[in-house]
């Protein structure tokens, strides 16, 4: 059976036009592409030209015409993720595309355990709660000491001594099982640090009514239960409000006292639920505890707008350590977290 002839581009596959062109600089002048090919895509390129068949002189001259065009159509270029994501659309199934501007976007390192060394403590010891002990234990036994050290200080003091005792007893460890976690780091905790999607439509909503006042807030969310009440859940499961806070650890409440005024965590909590005040007082010594309390007793009365303003504040602040990597947001009651 005799091979077929390209006769039109739009028969090719992205890999399939890359081919051509790689084929047609000859072996010289694509030398230093060809370099900057990760295996992955150096075995793609060879499956597509080996695959490739007959291209008439046509084609060669459509696709190197497109290929400089495309490289000189302006009088500089400009590189971005964006640029990036395009021109390996061209080249790599959509799948690899995502994998790879993840990889990219996730901690610098060659190995998976380089990369670990490169993410905040406080963000790994976040992701390593959910996991079984063992695992962490071999994880962190990979990664350096001093960082190894730093996760597991940021650990719940039951969780880090149960880790500590099964890093004591961890023997060799199965190439199968080093591999299996590593896929899981990659696919799972690397892809989320590095996935930073658009924001809908929805999303963006939540940004704005989280910076209204709870007054404004209120207002504008029963106009839009009667008028559209499953838009108003979706926004209202995307808000992050000053209750929310009361899903933080422990470690990370004491981090964001750390970082607020306790004029204003007063004013806050003047107007708070008995719950919301136990998360905060809880945290504090006796006696910060003993004299905030003080504080709120003698404050008097306060407006619901001032309450309102303060509790925002101190969302802001958390949101700010959050995006830092220093404590974890939780949307959910379940082990949702935001990094």
């Amino acid at each position: 059976m005799s091979a077929k002839t390209v006769t039109d581009p739009d028969q090719l596959t992205g890999a399939e036009r890359a081919a051509v062109v790689m084929l047609a600089l000859g072996e010289e002048n694509s030398k230093p592409l060809w370099e900057t090919f990760g295996e992955d895509e150096l075995r793609e390129l060879s499956l597509a030209i080996t695959n490739l068949g007959a291209v008439t002189s046509e084609v060669v001259e459509s696709l190197l015409f497109d290929f400089v065009r495309n490289l000189s159509s302006t009088g500089s270029i400009t590189g971005s993720m964006d640029s990036a994501r395009r021109l390996l659309k061209n080249v790599l199934p959509a799948d690899r595309v995502d994998t790879i501007l993840e990889d990219i976007k996730g901690p610098a390192g060659r190995t998976m355990w380089d990369k670990l060394a490169n993410v905040n403590e406080r963000t790994l010891a976040g992701y390593l709660r959910n996991e079984h002990p063992q695992t962490v234990a071999v994880i962190l036994s990979r990664i350096k000491p001093e960082h190894a050290a730093k996760v597991i200080a940021a650990l719940p003091e039951r969780d880090a001594e149960e880790v500590m005792n099964r890093m004591l007893a961890l023997g060799p460890v199965q190439k199968e099982v080093l591999d299996r976690i590593e896929q899981t780091l990659k696919t799972e905790f690397m892809a989320s640090l590095a996935r930073t999607p658009e924001k809908d439509s929805y999303e963006a909503m939540a940004e704005i009514f989280n910076n209204f006042d709870r007054a404004t807030e209120r207002k504008f969310m029963e106009t839009l239960e009667t008028k559209n009440p499953s838009a108003a859940e979706r926004v209202k499961a995307l808000m992050f409000v000053f209750e929310d806070l009361g899903r933080l650890d422990s470690g990370d409440v004491q981090t964001l006292l750390r970082h607020i005024d306790k004029s204003v965590l007063a004013t806050a909590l003047k107007g708070a639920d008995e719950t919301m005040k136990t998360v905060f007082f809880s945290n504090m010594s006796e006696r910060a505890s003993t004299i905030l309390k003080d504080d709120i007793e003698i404050m008097g009365p306060v407006r619901v707008r001032e309450v309102d303003q303060a509790q925002q504040n101190i969302v802001n602040v958390a949101k700010r350590l959050a995006e830092d990597g220093e404590i974890y947001l939780s949307k959910t009651q379940g082990d949702e977290v935001i990094y």
